[in-house]
């Protein structure tokens, strides 16, 4: 009778514990990245009271007698498969495929695009971008978004992106004039203002931006300049669920966790593409989530029906004894 209530214990807590990640997959049904969680038991310790035996010519065999001391968790995993994207519009942008934004509350310029596990950063799904005060491309979340920065060529009239670190994306400082510096540089003091900015499906940042044409009089003649501000870089892992879930809709990672080896490039060529103005939306299943719900109430209820039931049998051998 103490096994099965120690049994039926295990099982309350066991089910509790999933009845805690079915609440928690549907208090996120319409959370834009949110991806669903999976929970698994398993048996607890078992106690032998026979072994097995083998049989001899002159005695049969015998298997193995065992009680057991109920269930356990066992594993809560995460579903990585993409969602069905949302029209947003605006600038936002859906993966595709596998992948993650990259993030940071701070800024640093020199991360390694081939191995950036241990600086820190966060990914996400959810690609709702804007600019802040200072020109930069930020999350909803005012996150910086990091990518390859972005080098006009003022001759050919063409832009390259450097995919040697990951930086995050600016406007260009004022006093960028596309027809005469051949370089795109990210200002450190005011920035130009854009007009109108974008993302394209190869997560490339396109801004209109106006600036003041040298040597045009004064007041100096001004005038319009499509810019790129790099491209979005999309963070790959070896094994996504093994990522942490940090709330939010970020994930992080280290050096020494599951997650595998990671890379950074952009979107297109062996990466998904981005669908512009798109956000990912939650993959959770409600039918399914309602349908683990009903079971898993039936489970925690059947265990507190066995802890009722020891305590009557318990109840009926003091009686004996009186």
């Amino acid at each position: 009778m103490l096994r099965a209530m120690d049994a039926a214990v295990a099982g309350l807590r066991a089910h509790q514990n999933k009845m805690d990640v079915v609440g928690h997959n549907i208090a996120n049904v319409n959370t834009f990245g949110f991806k669903a969680q999976t929970y698994t038991f398993k048996e607890a310790m078992y106690q032998t009271s026979n072994s097995s035996t083998a049989g001899t010519e002159t005695a049969a065999g015998a298997n193995t007698a065992q009680y057991g001391y109920g269930a356990l968790m066992g594993t809560i995993g995460m579903d990585m498969t993409a969602s069905t994207p949302t029209y947003v519009g605006g600038f936002n942008a859906s993966i595709s495929g596998d992948g993650f934004f990259i993030v940071k509350p701070t800024k640093i310029d020199d991360a390694d695009p081939a191995d950036f596990k241990d600086r820190d950063f966060s990914f996400t799904r959810v690609g709702q971008f804007s600019l802040d005060s200072n020109g930069y491309v930020v999350d909803g979340d005012k996150n910086f978004v990091y990518g390859f920065k972005s080098t006009y060529d003022a001759t050919n009239k063409t832009w390259s992106y450097d995919t040697t670190a990951l930086v995050p994306m600016r406007m260009p400082a004022t006093g960028w004039v596309p027809e005469t510096d051949p370089s795109f540089v990210y200002g450190q003091e005011d920035v130009l203002i854009s007009k109108n900015i974008s993302i394209n499906s190869a997560g490339e940042i396109m801004a209109s931006v106006e600036y003041e044409v040298p040597n045009s009089g004064t007041p100096p003649k001004k005038d319009t300049a499509t810019v790129s501000l790099g491209k979005v870089a999309i963070a790959t892992f070896q094994n996504p669920n093994g990522l942490t879930k940090s709330g939010g809709n970020y994930y992080k990672t280290s050096k020494n966790d599951n997650a595998g080896d990671a890379t950074a490039s952009f979107a297109g060529g062996a990466n998904p593409d981005l669908m512009t103005g798109y956000v990912e939306a939650s993959n959770v299943d409600l039918a399914k989530e309602f349908s683990d719900m009903i079971t898993t109430h039936r489970g925690f209820q059947s265990n507190t029906k066995m802890i009722t039931v020891s305590d009557e049998m318990l109840s009926d051998l003091v009686a004996m004894k009186r």
